[in-house]
């Protein structure tokens, strides 16, 4: 029988005023006026929201950014919108937000989607399946404000990114791809099938306007299109880890359009 996620989590520690958290105060002193927005598209992830939204939290705690996590769900059948209403109960309405549609209508209308509803003047999408892990934010923050960039993305072909769970089929299928839009589009960046990276705010909604891609091909098309408009990308080593419960969503389907996509992308950029 595969293992559950323990249900409901451990409600948040709240700390005593003056209780020597004084990493967490300089950290709030320096994200001064900022606030993240993580925008969290959701299908079929009951196990999973709770581990991700809790780890968030501590994440955010720690750092001393002001944060909302907006769960957009798309009509999943085995109970994920009930478990993010109980998430809300938790946590606060003012930290989590879930904001559900009735069905799948694609990633990128998923972001549109949370935008409308997003505070923070910086946005980070990621996934909610613990392939990436919320201590990494707090990097894509240092790394914008060292660089002023409009984008900071995590890589798993740089530094010491990488890769942990995937079998060889997978990791040739994905480092395969990701070198094949390298030398077909040239994006200056060294992972483009990622889905973990902060935006400023005005840049992902300008970048969203632009972009006409659904599925897989969306994160290829963000960074392209930043390039062709000229926005700065600055990136942030990551490690990647296959989901713990549930099934990926990547199939020959998805694999088809990717190509497909690719092929639409060299031709008209």
């Amino acid at each position: 029988m595969r293992a559950r996620a323990d249900w409901p989590p451990p409600r948040p520690a709240r700390r005593r005023a003056g209780s020597g958290v004084a990493g967490a105060a300089m950290a709030a002193a320096a994200a001064g006026d900022d606030k993240v927005s993580v925008l969290l598209p959701t299908y079929n992830e009951r196990e999973n929201l709770p581990l991700v939204v809790w780890l968030l939290a501590r994440s955010f705690e720690t750092s001393g950014y002001n944060f909302e996590v907006i769960i957009i769900d798309d009509g999943s059948p085995d109970g994920t919108q009930e478990v993010a209403e109980q998430l809300v109960k938790i946590y606060g309405p003012d930290k989590i937000l879930l904001r559900p549609r009735a069905k799948k209508l694609g990633l990128g209308t998923a972001y549109i989607h949370g935008m409308k509803h997003a505070t923070g003047n910086f946005i980070v999408i990621m996934d909610a399946d613990l392939s990436h892990h919320p201590k990494f934010i707090a990097e894509f923050i240092r790394k914008q404000k060292e660089g002023n960039f409009d984008i900071v993305s995590g890589t798993r072909y740089k530094g010491n990114g990488g890769v942990y769970g995937w079998d060889l089929k997978r990791k040739l299928i994905s480092r395969g791809a990701n070198f094949i839009t390298q030398v077909l589009l040239r994006p200056g960046a060294s992972d483009l099938t990622g889905s973990f990276r902060l935006y400023r705010k005005e840049v992902l909604q300008k970048l969203m306007e632009k972009c006409v891609s659904k599925g897989y091909v969306f994160q290829m098309e963000m960074i392209v299109r930043a390039r062709q408009l000229g926005y700065t990308i600055g990136e942030v080593p990551i490690s990647f880890v296959d989901r713990v419960y549930g099934e990926s969503k990547l199939g020959g389907n998805e694999i088809v359009s990717f190509l497909k996509g690719l092929l639409t992308l060299f031709a008209t950029t």
